[in-house]
């Protein structure tokens, strides 16, 4: 297997003295499929492209730092002590419930500020954020990071001593859990662009040529949950060092606070949907 035999340490190596980082790489490469995803399905909307561009490009800076603050916050103990590397993005540590957090902050006051529906909005960029995690998620590999636990099978992954826990030193190969994550954004994308598809086919077109949603919010909510899901699946394999409440990993009961939390609000929507019909 490909992940198995490819170690991309040496390759690395001679590409050190290149400004390129492969971090960095994958996210920019997400960010233009998630761009291009939110552009086009804003506009089967009938909603506007500057309008569109400019939300994408405020919530992506709004993205990035709100994701790095998160990262940090959380692993304050070593930036404490590191502070020379808490703008090194470069090196990983993009948390995306920050994300998720400064994306929600920037939608809504851009909604109030437009007049538009925010929940159109969010169920617009919900396809567009699975496909940037899925695509992104690959930095990961490249700097060796978001790993599970050791493994025989032969889509495991070799971790460098340098950065595996200190109790896997005489262990080589290693859970791809960035993989599993790329490939359950994967079918959340998957998921959202069917979804879309059926809503779109029961939309109308109001006088400003904007479509009339009456379901507004249940892609969004429905990413939320998919996504959190899938998260919390790989947070029960990974075995990097993150903050825990009462010996359980916090990103992973975050990820759960998010699941529970949407799926409430959408039985909610479900049934102010049903008396209304």
């Amino acid at each position: 297997m490909f992940l198995h035999t490819f170690n991309p340490n040496p390759i690395l190596a001679h590409l050190g003295s290149f400004t390129l980082h492969w971090y960095g790489l994958f996210l920019a490469v997400g960010a233009l499929a998630g761009y291009l995803v939110f552009i086009k399905l804003g506009r089967r909307y009938g909603l506007k492209s500057a309008d569109l561009e400019n939300l994408f490009f405020i919530t992506i800076i709004a993205g990035l730092i709100g994701a790095r603050v998160y990262h940090v916050l959380n692993e304050w103990s070593y930036y404490a002590a590191h502070r020379n590397e808490i703008m090194s993005i470069w090196n990983g540590g993009l948390a995306l419930h920050g994300g998720l957090i400064a994306g929600f902050v920037v939608f809504l006051l851009f909604a109030r500020k437009k007049k538009l529906s925010f929940w159109l909005l969010a169920d617009i960029a919900a396809p567009a954020l699975a496909l940037g995690q899925a695509i992104g998620r690959w930095g990961n590999y490249f700097n060796q990071e978001l790993y599970g636990g050791p493994t025989s099978l032969p889509w495991g992954i070799p971790i460098e001593p340098l950065n595996r826990p200190l109790q896997f030193l005489d262990d080589k190969f290693f859970h791809p859990a960035f993989l599993y994550e790329s490939l359950g954004s994967f079918a959340v994308f998957a998921l959202m662009l069917y979804l879309h598809r059926r809503f779109l086919a029961g939309t109308k077109r109001g006088s400003d040529g904007r479509s009339v949603v009456r379901n507004a919010g249940f892609i969004a909510l429905a990413y939320l949950i998919a996504e959190s899901l899938v998260r919390t699946g790989t947070e029960l394999i990974r075995i990097d060092r993150v903050p825990t409440i009462a010996d359980v990993r916090l990103p992973l009961l975050v990820s759960l606070a998010i699941a529970i939390a949407a799926g409430i609000t959408l039985f909610m929507l479900i049934r102010r949907r049903a008396r209304t019909t």
